[in-house]
């Protein structure tokens, strides 16, 4: 039974030794306290390392996000500034198109005005004229009728010039007679 006693201890697998389990036990704390020494740290440096590294990456991308935001808003207000430029810019143009318009319409009223005023003196002068070569002619013709009438030779100019003139002062009284009389006419 001894045997079998002795057997049946040396034959079970599951139960350890003893002597195993305190060399195992000091192998593993051994073998804890040179990874806790080394390699431990070395860990905990690289993933101090890697989480800075995220989080510093995070960081600074919502930092760029940040600043890309800050710049997308003075872009806008800058374009919305320079739209408004534009708009002034484009009101004042069209403001001195017209005022440029209005000093070419007022350029060419005086223009026209005094072109007219032109032909109204060219008017007047050729009329004068033209009344002093009527007044010549109906002198002259005047004078062959009365010479024919009167039978009196008028060639002295100062007889002559006389006579023109009474002639056509009665003409002139004639003329403003004829005018007179169709307004009062006009007037019954």
């Amino acid at each position: 039974m001894t045997t079998t006693l002795l057997a049946a201890e040396t034959i079970n697998p599951l139960a350890p030794h003893p002597v195993e389990i305190v060399v195992g036990l000091i192998a593993f704390l051994l073998l804890f306290w040179v990874l806790k020494r080394t390699v431990f740290p070395q860990f905990e440096k690289i993933y101090a390392e890697r989480t800075d590294k995220i989080e510093g990456g995070l960081k600074r991308a919502e930092e760029a996000q940040e600043e890309a935001n800050r710049l997308h808003q003075q872009y806008e207000e800058q374009l919305a500034g320079l739209r408004a430029e534009a708009a002034r810019i484009r009101d004042e143009a069209r403001a001195e198109g017209q005022q440029i318009k209005a000093e070419l319409r007022a350029q060419a009223e005086e223009e026209a005005e005094r072109i007219r005023q032109r032909g109204l003196d060219q008017l007047a002068a050729a009329r004068e004229q033209t009344v002093r070569a009527l007044r010549a002619e109906v002198g002259g013709l005047a004078v062959q009728l009365a010479e024919r009438i009167v039978r009196v030779d008028l060639s002295d100019e100062s007889r002559r010039a006389a006579t023109v003139d009474s002639f056509l002062a009665e003409l002139d009284g004639l003329d403003q007679r004829r005018e007179t009389t169709p307004a009062a006419g006009g007037a019954n």
